[in-house]
């Protein structure tokens, strides 16, 4: 098979389409056929060499794909031969083929095509994970989304209106909050010309946000605990505002908040599989009804990884970024 390998950290024309060894299905896991992978953030810094996949998973890039079963490992059931299905990974989506623990498979929602199915996994059970398992997200609340208009940020407005939340994003153009707002995100900042922490107090009647989810990290902690409200609880998922950051203990204290953060690449399979089983329980349903869409902004040759990463390092799309194997 071929598949997407990193000849050394760099650029994005450190991407190479490769001729590989097939991978083999081991005890519990089935072997994918892939349709299409998708862009996402940690695979660029697995490309720049600073985010390494888990110990035993595939070498290549890829956290989600969709695509038809072609084997069974020993002890699946459940599944079978050319069922089209979508993955969750820890690895390995940039490929012609992977192989998957049975327990992070999705069946291909009803009403969503193969190919645009590789943008769900990731950014659902993210989402879901976080936003609703950690953050406990109730109907009436205020959910502040950063990066409105990022894979995760699409849909978190939507599982969040879904939910009976009332949602507020951030986002860098005009275009942007737009499209957050089709989605029907309630508030709507430009954090390059608003303070979010004062347009989310003005918003609540000065309340605040009850559930942030944050991919920025060190450069918006403190503001976000100021934009909580009295028991809020803020979800970081990413570090794109660097690592390290002061957290103002007392300010916690007062408002009787809390600071959660987490990565899905590297929890066990159990733990992955536990978040797949609530995706399909609590979320499939909605995409099966046409309540929560995958938003997808381009697709692109998986041959062609390079220019997708080059599309996602620019920031102007909205949504998902696809990786389509060629037919």
């Amino acid at each position: 098979m071929h598949a997407i390998t990193i000849s050394e950290p760099g650029g994005p024309e450190a991407l190479v389409w490769t001729e590989v060894p097939d991978p083999v299905p081991g005890e519990g896991e089935v072997l994918v056929e892939v349709a299409a992978g998708a862009v996402n953030r940690a695979d660029i810094m697995q490309r720049q060499g600073f985010y390494d996949p888990p110990p035993g998973a595939s070498p290549y890039p890829g956290l989600e794909c969709s695509g038809r079963i072609a084997a069974l490992g020993p002890g699946v059931s459940g599944w079978s031969v050319g069922d089209e299905v979508c993955a969750l990974l820890a690895g390995g989506g940039y490929a012609e083929k992977v192989a998957v623990p049975a327990g992070q498979l999705l069946p291909v929602p009803e009403g969503v095509g193969l190919e645009q199915a590789a943008a769900l996994p990731e950014v659902v059970c993210t989402v879901w994970s976080n936003v609703f398992m950690v953050a406990h997200l109730r109907p009436g609340e205020t959910l502040l989304v950063h990066g409105g208009s990022s894979g995760i940020g699409t849909m978190a407005i939507q599982l969040g209106k879904a939910v009976g939340a009332k949602v507020a994003v951030t986002a860098g153009t005009k275009e942007k909050l737009e499209r957050c707002a089709e989605l029907g995100a309630d508030i709507l900042i430009n954090y390059r010309e608003q303070d979010f922490v004062a347009e989310v107090k003005e918003a609540t009647g000065g309340a605040g946000a009850d559930v942030i989810l944050d991919n920025m990290g060190a450069k918006y902690l403190d503001r976000n605990v100021q934009a909580l409200a009295v028991n809020g609880r803020l979800a970081i998922i990413g570090m794109q505002g660097g690592r390290k950051g002061e957290l103002n203990i007392g300010t916690l204290l007062a408002k009787r908040a809390a600071v959660s953060a987490t990565s899905l690449r590297a929890r066990p399979p159990a733990e992955k599989a536990s978040i797949v089983a609530a995706v399909r329980e609590h979320v499939w349903p909605l995409l099966a009804g046409g309540h929560v869409r995958p938003i997808v902004d381009r697709e692109l040759p998986m041959s062609e990884a390079s220019a997708a990463h080059r599309v996602v390092e620019e920031s102007g799309h909205i949504g998902k970024v696809l990786l389509v194997a060629a037919p």
